[in-house]
């Protein structure tokens, strides 16, 4: 059912964890499995430097966050915003149908990470949308820490 990749994130997740003063912190769920997201990354001359992650759900939620934390390290910000849902997927060697929904969840925490990122130094284009996912902020999948 789950490829080796994705039982080896899911069982040894890398870069779990908080980054204390983090640029960007994106929390993200989909209240039809419950899964909740929660990216934080460390941005340096627009490179992404360091990335750690806080995932409640289960092990495809587990191993697609673990995979994104990877996928972004060392990329620009523009690079990782072109980090699709399905490079996740593809990265981890397949995932199931039915949890291609936690890869759209891994996608969706870096936009919302880069997006606070680009909030906090005035790098946003609008106030109404989020500049990295095209969602107004109200959307359903974006969590505010007023919310926890």
């Amino acid at each position: 059912m789950y490829s080796e990749k994705v039982m080896d994130h899911f069982t040894n997740p890398r870069n779990v964890g908080e980054i204390e003063n983090a640029d960007g912190v994106g929390q993200v769920g989909n209240p039809k499995c419950g899964d909740i997201m929660k990216m934080y990354l460390k941005i340096e001359n627009n490179v992404i430097t360091d990335a750690k992650f806080k995932t409640f759900g289960c092990g495809a939620a587990v191993a697609t966050s673990s995979m994104a934390t990877e996928l972004v390290k060392g990329k620009t910000v523009e690079e990782a915003l072109q980090i699709t849902n399905k490079a996740v997927a593809e990265a981890l060697d397949g995932l199931p149908p039915a949890k291609m929904h936690c890869s759209n969840l891994a996608e969706e925490a870096i936009n919302a990470a880069i997006e606070d990122y680009k909030r906090k130094n005035g790098l946003l284009d609008t106030e109404d949308s989020c500049n990295a996912c095209g969602r107004r902020c109200e959307d359903i999948h974006h969590i505010s820490e007023d919310d926890n």
